[in-house]
């Protein structure tokens, strides 16, 4: 039954969103005033790229100079955040970033959210939309995807666009986009080797190569992994190959080749109950042995990125790609899908004086058609037996996009965008799958600014606009042969945030607070724990996102000019999502999600390379599974340690020990409606682990 206690609540959280608008309202009347304008001292209208960098790959310098125009949490996370690690999965990689929550489950695969993205979703990706290179998605057509494809060794930043602030990407979810940038050939030329070994058996090689000649560069990487993992029946085995090829014949003009290829197996073990997973963390669900529960992936994508600057003031960027996937994923039925998606983008960027005021307007098209061949089958102890489902589901989703920075002062911007989404969900059922049809269409109008306040400071606000179209997962019931009517996921953001980064301190803070309406949600938990999907009325998701850096001591024993240093680094994220006067559930909490999560890191560094510290990660309060709030989770702690050398020579090395104390701890969940006591909705995390690696460049 729903929480009276909930509906008490409600003022303060109302209160918040009300501030956010009036701060948001003040600063637009006081910086659009003539005299502002008048005092105007332009920026410097340029476009970006030169002749010694990328044209068609962003250097993580331009990248965060992107990020400094954007009027909301967006971050860019560089590559020495997880490469001295056992970096295997996107919580490594994305650990420290305060808004993202992100648990491993098994192998590779992750349960991700970003400001309560998806959380209906107990398997796979939805609401948060992945690229490549800004080029490549790695979600299929209809939205949907997974996390097995990642490999961190491939990548040298990752941009972080939280909500409704990645749409230079055409990205519009409310949990926003993540960029994975590999690089190219003109970043780091020459050979790298990296081998990485530890507990349950986990041992990785990996290699890549750069270089450039003339108008010509090239990168390419390849690993192979291979863990028997913490759990029973967790074992997996992965090969990953990523690379790009470009031509730059002249400064104005480059085009650029990407590929990506992976060929994994994984075994599933399976959410068990809250006391299975407290007590006996390593144990299996007996029907994922049984069944031998497994997710397999074989994957190509091809795509080309062409960049033309135009003139001193225009930039144009032209994209195509493609990609096939093989799904064998033998679970309570065996799943047979192949992915065929295609698609392309357009995109230009023009920076020009505007009636004596800068201004910079992106506008662009990206459009992605896919293709499944969805064939579902018996499973006889993991073996495929009859034939069960046979459809062909196709998707086309459109966006049409443009944000405009448009510059007050020098150091004050008005940001206005929007997006325009159409889609189209078909299915043609062949066996046991009816044909049905879900056409999509959505305007998400955005507003906000940005503010330098100087000493590297930023001041930024925003009302935007989100909208999600719901995949063939949640349209598709496995117990109904027909396509479910759902409403688009839709939400109204109010965001109010500042940035900033000196030598020795950096800091992202945002408050923000979403009104969704129609969220996809779990309404009923139908075969082995797939959910039946169905739009809610309207929910918040509302928090608090606060990321710091600092130096906390200099000179401790190393005095001079590169002294030693002890680093603090620390992520907060506190997530308040809940049902607003729901007919059913009333002001409850949604599940799925810790209200608090903390990461804090303590590292000391040396100037000849050796660093060391210990790390923490909290979650002090249980969370809810269920929409009833019947079942919780519970609180933990972890105590991780590394330690390692790395001087930005050839050589680096790396110890990363992992939950030292052996805490058994739920790592994360799947949600339902209603749960029982023994309900299996839990994922324990892994136990006591250490982990060592190498990496030399020749």
């Amino acid at each position: 039954m729903p929480h009276s206690s909930r509906a008490r609540s409600g003022a303060p959280r109302r209160r918040l969103s009300s501030a956010l608008l009036l701060s948001s309202t003040a600063l637009f009347v006081v910086f659009s005033s003539p005299v502002a304008a008048q005092d105007a001292t332009l920026p410097e209208v340029q476009v970006d790229g030169g002749a010694g960098s990328s044209l068609t790959v962003a250097s993580e310098a331009q990248a965060r100079a992107a990020i400094e125009r954007t009027p909301g949490g967006a971050e860019v996370v560089s590559e020495q955040a997880w490469q001295d690690t056992r970096a295997t999965t996107v919580k490594d990689m994305l650990d420290f970033v305060p808004g993202v929550f992100a648990q491993t489950k098994w192998g590779e695969d992750t349960r991700l959210s970003i400001r309560g993205s998806g959380i209906a979703r107990n398997a796979h990706l939805r609401g948060i939309q992945l690229f490549q290179d800004g080029v490549i998605p790695l979600n299929t057509a209809d939205g949907s995807g997974d996390f097995q494809e990642i490999d961190p060794t491939a990548y040298k930043y990752v941009e972080v666009f939280k909500g409704a602030n990645g749409y230079q990407l055409g990205a519009n979810a409310l949990g926003g986009a993540i960029n994975f940038v590999t690089p190219t050939g003109r970043d780091a030329p020459g050979v790298t080797v990296r081998m990485d070994a530890g507990s349950w058996d986990f041992f990785r090689l990996q290699s890549s190569a750069s270089g450039y000649q003339g108008a010509f560069d090239a990168f390419v990487t390849a690993s192979a992994l291979t863990a028997q993992g913490f759990r029973q029946h967790s074992a997996g085995d992965s090969i990953r190959a990523s690379g790009n090829i470009g031509w730059r014949p002249t400064e104005a003009f480059e085009t650029r080749f990407f590929f990506n290829a992976n060929d994994i197996e994984q075994q599933i073990p399976g959410a068990v109950t809250k006391t299975a997973a407290l007590t006996d963390p390593q144990a299996a669900n007996p029907t994922n042995i049984k069944l031998d529960y497994q997710r397999n992936i074989q994957s190509v994508r091809l795509a080309n990125k062409t960049t033309w600057v135009m003139s001193d003031n225009t930039k144009l960027e032209l994209g195509l790609f493609g990609s096939d996937k093989d799904l064998n994923h033998p679970i309570f039925q065996i799943l047979n899908y192949d992915y065929l998606t295609f698609g392309g983008f357009a995109r230009v960027v023009d920076e020009r004086l505007i009636g004596g005021y800068a201004n910079r307007l992106t506008a662009g098209v990206t459009t992605a058609i896919g293709s499944t061949d969805a064939q579902r089958y018996a499973s006889i102890g993991g073996n495929e037996g009859a034939l069960t489902f046979f459809a062909d589901e196709d998707a086309t989703t459109t966006t049409f996009y443009a944000e405009d920075n448009f510059y007050l002062t020098k150091d004050f911007s008005l940001v206005g965008a929007f997006q325009y989404l159409t889609a189209t969900r078909d299915r043609e059922g062949f066996y046991k799958a009816a044909t049905g049809s879900q056409d999509y269409n959505l305007f998400l109008p955005k507003g906000g600014f940005v503010w330098d306040l100087g000493g590297g400071a930023q001041l930024y606000g925003n009302i935007s606009n989100s909208g999600e179209v719901p995949t063939f997962s949640e349209l598709t019931n496995f117990a109904s042969i027909i396509l479910s009517n759902l409403k688009a996921q839709t939400a109204t953001t109010y965001e109010l945030g500042s940035r900033g980064r000196t030598e020795d301190f950096s800091w992202d803070v945002s408050l923000y607070r979403s009104n969704v309406q129609n969220e996809l949600q779990c309404n009923a938990t139908t075969v082995s724990g797939v959910c039946t999907v169905v739009n809610l009325g309207y929910t918040v998701h509302q928090g608090v996102e606060a990321g710091f850096g600092g130096t906390l001591w200099k000179g401790l024993w190393e005095k001079g000019p590169a002294p030693d240093k002890l680093w603090f680094n620390f992520a907060y994220t506190y997530s308040d999502f809940f049902f607003d006067n729901d007919p059913v559930w009333g002001n409850n909490q949604l599940p799925g999600i810790p209200p608090h999560y903390f990461r804090v890191e303590l590292l000391y560094k040396h100037p000849s390379g050796f660093y060391a510290g210990p790390n923490v990660e909290w979650v002090p309060v249980p969370y809810y599974v269920d929409n009833a709030n019947t079942l919780n989770t519970a609180a933990y702690a972890l105590l991780n340690f590394r330690l390692g050398y790395d001087n930005g020579g050839p050589f680096s090395a790396y110890i990363d020990a992992r939950n030292l104390f052996d805490t058994a701890y739920i790592a994360t969940v799947s949600v339902t409606a209603v749960a029982a006591q023994n309900s299996a909705l839990f994922e324990p995390g892994s136990g006591r682990a250490v982990y060592a690696g190498v990496r030399y460049t020749f």
